[in-house]
């Protein structure tokens, strides 16, 4: 069954977002139908500014739970779907026009909407890492928000997938307040569940604390318990560890360690392939980096993708490998095609120049 068209609310959860609050309900006040604003502590004009574009706008008393807040959110809207962003976010005027037409499109037998989320950008403006959310959801369906911190909308049923996006401009510092959440979660003796302890070691590596996130990693794999995409990442961000406190070796196992939750993904080939290149071994950093040019994009599989692995680095990465091998032709050509997925790369336009003089020498 198809109405003329669906009606959306957008339900979102800030604090202090006072600069960045009118960009995103801009962005996407032409699209939904209602607007639903909580706020869990402002002390800047966030309220004031969140009244422009809406009557609804509540108080919510802040309990350390993200999903308590969102899920009150939800409890709000009033139209068919529901829309949740974060201030940060933004709908371009190209992601519009095709949430517009999904709009017209979307039938009630639909009970969710998969979208990609953006995360960063290279000097082309192009996506180099991107997720997947379920971004849309049917009111009625009464789905809900789980867990405290790094929350997720548990989503089943017709679940069809958009090919507009949402893009996160981050303009805040990184903030420990997710990290101060679980310690104090930890502290008061609440047991993680797998995907806590997941995110939790995220959120040390992201503070520096590799010691304590490589201890959280091992307890989230060794528990058995995770997702297998999260696996991966977990043994990708545990080399990141290793890494950092120069342990070569481990960083290595680690990486090693995701093959055996699926096959190569290009984020732990080029992962392998630079721990071989800091070590001056450029034969085998160059098996690593080839064959992160081989590796297909995981989209079907993982909502995580840094495509920058699978285009450009790598290939940057065999001309730097290469070149000190001495072979600049070959250096040449993977800079080349480094070029051609990322031109304006400020490492692929100093190798143009770097090769241009050197050949025009010979």
């Amino acid at each position: 069954m198809k109405k003329d068209s669906i009606t959306i609310s957008l339900c979102m959860i800030v604090k202090n977002e006072e600069n960045v609050l009118e960009r995103c309900l801009s962005s996407v006040s032409t699209i939904v139908d209602e607007i639903v604003i909580i706020d869990t502590g402002s002390t800047d004009q966030t309220k004031e500014m969140a009244k422009k574009f809406t009557n609804c706008v509540y108080d919510f008393n802040w309990i350390n739970d993200f999903s308590a807040a969102r899920n009150f959110a939800f409890s709000k809207a009033t139209k068919d779907y529901i829309m949740w962003l974060d201030a940060d976010d933004v709908i371009t005027e190209v992601n519009a026009e095709k949430l517009l037409e999904l709009k017209k499109t979307l039938t009630e037998e639909v009970d969710a909407v998969a979208m990609k989320y953006h995360l960063s950008f290279d000097e082309d403006g192009n996506p180099t890492f991107s997720s997947v959310r379920n971004r849309i959801v049917k009111r009625k369906r009464n789905f809900k928000w789980i867990g405290f911190v790094h929350e997720y909308l548990e989503v089943y049923g017709n679940i069809i997938h958009s090919d507009a996006a949402v893009i996160h401009h981050k303009d805040k510092d990184s903030s420990t307040r997710n990290l101060k959440i679980y310690e104090e979660a930890i502290a008061s003796g609440k047991s993680l569940n797998p995907r806590d302890k997941y995110y939790y070691a995220n959120e040390c590596l992201d503070h520096g604390k590799y010691e304590t996130a490589i201890e959280w990693y091992n307890k989230f794999l060794d528990e058995g318990k995770g997702w297998s995409e999260d696996n991966i990442q977990a043994c990708g961000k545990m080399a990141d560890c290793y890494l950092n406190l120069g342990d070569m070796d481990l960083a290595t196992r680690s990486c090693l360690k995701s093959f055996t939750y699926d096959g190569p993904r290009g984020e732990n080939c080029c992962r392998l392939g630079y721990i071989y290149l800091q070590q001056n071994d450029y034969h085998r950093a160059i098996s690593w980096y080839k064959i992160a040019t081989f590796v297909d994009i995981p989209e079907q599989k993982s909502p995580f993708i840094n495509t920058a692995c699978y285009t450009w680095l790598p290939h940057l990465q065999l001309c730097l490998s290469y070149s000190r091998l001495g072979d600049q032709e070959t250096a040449k050509k993977h800079n080349d095609i480094a070029a051609s997925f990322a031109p304006n790369n400020p490492s692929v336009k100093y190798n143009q120049a770097y090769f241009n003089s050197l050949f025009n020498e010979k």
